[in-house]
Order: C-alpha cells, then structure tokens, then sequence
C-alpha cells in the first residue's frame, strides 16, 4: 500500500495531509485496496451503498445500463479520483449506476460513514479530509452542468462540438486526447456512434476538427457559444 503513497499526498481528498498522518488515517477510513482487471464490474446497479473508492491505477466508467440493452456513461473516473461519494453523500441505500473497469488497476476503498464522521481521536487530518471532500462534490457539480450542456444541445453535431469545446478549455488548448473511444464517446452524449462517425467526418472535412482515435484537435471555434 506504500507505493501508493506519492499518489494520495496529491489526490484532492488527501490534499493538506501529511505523509506521517496517512497511514494512520487510512486505519481510521478501513480503507483497503484491491486489483481489477478489464471489463471486471466493481459496483452494478441495486448494490448497497456502504464504501466509496478512489482509483488508484487504471480507470473506470460510471454508467447506467437502460431497459433496452443500450448503456449511457455518465464519467470516466481517473487515478486519484473518487467515485460513489456522490450517491454516499446523498443518503442512497442502493447505486443507482453501475461501475466498471475500462483499463486494468487498482482501487482503494474506504467505509463512507467513517469518511464523513470524524474519529474519537477528532484528529486534525480527518477533518481536513471531510473538507477536501465537499470540494469534490463542488466540484462534481460543475462536471455535471457541462454534461447537462452537452445533453441540452439539439443535433449530434452540437452536442459533439460542445463537449470538443469544454474539452479544449479543460486542457487549455485545442489539441487533446478524450478519455473516451468512440463507443464509449456516443454513450456518453447520448447518440448513435454511426451518426456521431458521420458528424466526425464532415467536421474533418470542413476542415474544423482534426481527429485519430481519441486525440482531437480544433482547428477552428465557430460554434463557441
């Protein structure tokens, strides 16, 4: 568990937390750690919500698999993120999502109540992390505006544009590489990838977008607002 030390000092629900405080603080979070291998589901749909994770290596999908087969993705969760302290925070019992993994890691897991609570010892360290975690959630929050924007939009070409455009200003310049294939890319917006493909290739042909897998860049921003 050490070796994943370096990473927690700088993930956003340690920040402010001492190297010599982090062992002691994971004993009081229980926390514990374990590997997962592609494709391997952590969370499905209709499981208690008791433990929250934060990815430690690899990555993973929150998605929601709808009633007629098809699957919408609603983040991608990289290391030293969190994901399920949305559905903790909000007094679920159950998630209502499913939570899968896309590139083989590890996960760290911590019991929810003990992350909110602070310990009998009311160390310092603990609180600073109950702070850095409603950051996060603040932060979540503004992640899901932009999706709702990107839903909001009419056709596929606007909804693909706005989600090309928030991400260029989240990097900070017009080339970038997505965290999604293209499937997972269409699932996310909401579109059928065959349509979503078409939109790719007459952006490519005007000459607005260059594109290969998942790295993108924007030639130009004439849809921006």
């Amino acid at each position: 568990m050490k070796r994943f030390y370096p990473l927690l000092l700088q993930c956003p629900l340690f920040s402010g937390v001492s190297e010599l405080a982090i062992s002691n603080l994971l004993e009081c979070l229980k926390a514990q750690w374990r590997p997962f291998t592609k494709g391997q589901f952590i969370f499905y749909e209709g499981d208690p919500v008791r433990r929250v994770g934060l990815v430690l290596s690899g990555s993973v999908q929150i998605l929601r698999q709808e009633y007629d087969g098809s699957r919408s993705i609603l983040a991608n969760i990289a290391p030293g993120e969190l994901f399920g302290e949305i559905f903790a925070c909000a007094g679920l019992t159950h998630f209502p999502v499913s939570v899968q993994v896309t590139q083989e890691g590890q996960v760290l897991f911590m019991d929810f109540q003990q992350l909110i609570t602070t310990c009998g010892q009311a160390c310092s360290f603990h609180q600073q992390v109950i702070t850095n975690l409603l950051r996060i959630l603040s932060g979540k929050n503004l992640i899901l505006n932009q999706k709702i924007r990107c839903m909001s939009q009419t056709t596929t070409q606007e909804k693909l544009m706005t989600f090309l455009l928030e991400q260029a200003k989240q990097h900070g310049k017009p080339e970038f590489i997505i965290p999604f294939d293209r499937q997972a890319l269409a699932d996310y917006l909401g579109v059928e990838r065959s349509a979503m493909s078409a939109e790719i290739s007459k952006l490519k042909k005007q000459g607005r977008i260059d594109t290969k897998g998942s790295w993108f860049h924007l030639i130009t921003h004439q849809n921006e607002e």
